[in-house]
């Protein structure tokens, strides 16, 4: 089984997907892959460094994040360069750890599942939902300032929108164990189907 799980910035998919591997759920983090394998690899770096310039590069020649993100957030035809780039590569990952895995089960962190229309790539689909002053408030103690969160959410489809799309959500305003309770009763839920 793979389940495709998203939500918004600061929402808690990570928080989720680490409770469900405590089911047996392997987890498949996108935005870490993206970070750790496909931004550090050369040909990745040299179309990046093409299309943005030099000045995205650490003095090492690593890609900086913040000021890719930086630049893209801001520009809507280098945000969609970026992702043609990137989501390909991201896709083949998933197929090729998926084929590696064998018969195990999945929970894939999808920010953008339904804005790229990924939702047939997965059994079901589970949203990560939280009030939008908790989601600002757990982005601001990660360090991200108020107008970059803003910003960022505003490039993903609207919380309530996924909520509708999805086959299962999870509330995600209080306490752990309020969310630890939800993923045990979506596991169940799972487990009769």
């Amino acid at each position: 089984m793979i389940l495709g799980l998203t939500g918004g910035m600061g929402c808690g998919k990570t928080t989720a997907a680490g409770m469900l591997a405590m089911y047996g759920f392997e987890p498949l983090d996108s935005d870490a892959i993206i970070r750790a394998v496909l931004l550090t690899d050369r040909n990745v770096i040299n179309a990046i460094q093409g299309r943005f310039g030099v000045e995205v590069l650490t003095a090492s020649g690593e890609v900086d994040r913040r000021k890719l993100a930086h630049l893209v957030f801001s520009d809507e035809a280098g945000l969609r360069w970026l992702e043609d780039l990137l989501h390909p590569r991201l896709f083949e990952y998933w197929e090729k750890t998926f084929a590696a895995g064998g018969a195990r089960s999945w929970v894939v962190e999808v920010p953008l599942l339904f804005e790229k229309c990924l939702q047939n790539r997965f059994d079901f689909t589970v949203c990560v939902a939280s009030d939008s002053n908790v989601q600002l408030a757990r982005l601001e103690q990660r360090g991200v300032p108020p107008s970059l969160a803003r910003q960022r959410i505003s490039k993903q489809l609207p919380l309530a929108q996924k909520i509708k799309l999805v086959d299962f959500v999870l509330l995600n305003d209080g306490s752990p164990d309020f969310l630890r309770d939800q993923v045990a009763a979506l596991v169940n839920s799972l487990s009769n189907l």
